[in-house]
């Protein structure tokens, strides 16, 4: 089991930054990757970005490339997600995701945090 606890989101005014972190705990060692999500109502759920938890690869969606950068500290435990120049568009709920391999893939997510960008 892995339990995912993010944190930092708020609301921010176009053009800011915000950083949010999601912890995680539990079956860590066994994690494959971790990912950013984000959802508005009645819209799906859609990546955001994406990092491997041992190579430390990363991948970004169209919209936000150039603008978020995901990083994970040196235990592997933590993701953040760096968001710049922030639009309108980018408000939602954002929630991390995690892969974990053992014995079968397990998805995890985490409760999800409300970024709301608007003056």
């Amino acid at each position: 089991q892995v339990q995912l606890v993010e944190s930092g989101g708020g609301l921010v005014q176009p053009g800011g930054s915000l950083r949010l972190s999601c912890a995680a705990s539990g079956s860590i060692a066994t994690i494959y990757d971790m990912s950013w999500y984000r959802q508005v109502p009645g819209k799906e759920r859609e990546l955001v970005a994406a990092i491997t938890t041992s190579l430390g690869r990363t991948n970004y969606a169209d919209s936000v490339q150039g603008r978020f950068t995901i990083s994970r500290d040196n235990a592997g435990n933590t993701v953040y997600l760096e968001m710049n120049s922030l639009k309108p568009e980018d408000t939602a709920v954002y929630y991390c995701y995690a892969r974990e391999y053992s014995m079968e893939w397990n998805h995890y997510w985490g409760q999800g945090t409300q970024v709301p960008v608007s003056s």
